[in-house]
């Protein structure tokens, strides 16, 4: 019985501290918060030109080329720029850090389009920002699970949160119970082995953001791990509209209410 109480008195604590991190993050400069927009560079006439300086696609060596003058007010790991520089997108933390005054400009790909997200520490969401709401710590819903992988992985045409529809490899299959009932939902995979799933459920009904994204443990040799909805997390998406987040594929919505994980973002009057 003591070993129990300990055992759940440790998740708690493993899942409060979770949910502090998730904040810090949502509310760092540049995190979720800060994005104003994304800018799709095969649009760059259509959108007023909205990005300083000019970008160029070269898309046979997969990098884009960035002109600027000292007038633009650009900088490449806080130097200025006055000529040019050659891009590459989705580099990680190793990339060149461009910046025009306090906002970063990241550079990404997306099948084969370009598009450079812009980060504002002064963003409306971020000033506003109060929290994020979630239910309360339930043990009930960590549940053990079994991942069965698909024959072949191969990518799936799936609706994202800009309305369109992107290539995604879905891996395999979570199945777990709740109650008597059995359910799967179909997951994709890191390469370090651990599982995502994007989830729909009644609780998400009257919420500003329709689904929640679990991320799972690496399953053991025979497939078995542990799915906790207790870190049912909202997604990029429900942070900033100008993120790209894929939406719950057919067959992830869930026909019961999940009352664990989180809720909302809490915002300041």
């Amino acid at each position: 019985m003591e070993a129990a109480l300990e055992s759940t008195e440790s998740a708690v604590e493993a899942w409060a501290s979770w949910r502090g991190e998730r904040v810090v993050r949502a509310r760092a400069p540049y995190g979720p918060l800060a994005l104003t927009g994304t800018w799709w560079l095969d649009e760059q006439r259509a959108n007023g030109w909205a990005l300083p300086g000019r970008w160029t696609v070269d898309e046979q060596a997969g990098k884009v080329t960035l002109t600027a003058a000292r007038h633009d007010g650009i900088a490449v790991d806080d130097a200025p720029l006055e000529g040019e520089v050659r891009l590459c997108p989705d580099e990680g933390p190793g990339a060149p850090r461009v910046s025009q005054g306090g906002r970063l400009l990241q550079l990404i790909v997306r099948e084969d389009r370009y598009a450079v997200r812009v980060f504002d520490p002064a963003s409306r969401a971020r000033s506003a920002f109060a929290g994020i709401a979630a239910f309360p710590y339930d043990p009930s819903w960590a549940v053990p699970a079994r991942y069965v992988p698909f024959p072949a992985e191969g990518p799936v045409r799936v609706l994202h949160s800009d309305g369109r529809r992107r290539a995604t490899v879905l891996a395999g299959e979570l199945t777990f119970r709740r109650g008597a009932q059995a359910h799967a939902v179909a997951v994709q995979r890191a390469a370090d082995g651990a599982l995502s799933v994007s989830m729909a459920d009644a609780t998400r009904a009257g919420e500003a953001c329709g689904f929640r994204v679990v991320e799972v443990p690496a399953p053991d040799a025979d497939g078995r791990t542990l799915v906790d909805f207790n870190r049912a997390a909202l997604p990029p998406s429900a942070f900033a509209d100008h993120f790209t987040c894929p939406l719950p594929t057919e067959g992830n919505t869930l026909g019961f209410p999940v009352a664990a994980g989180e809720r909302r973002l809490l915002r300041h009057r």
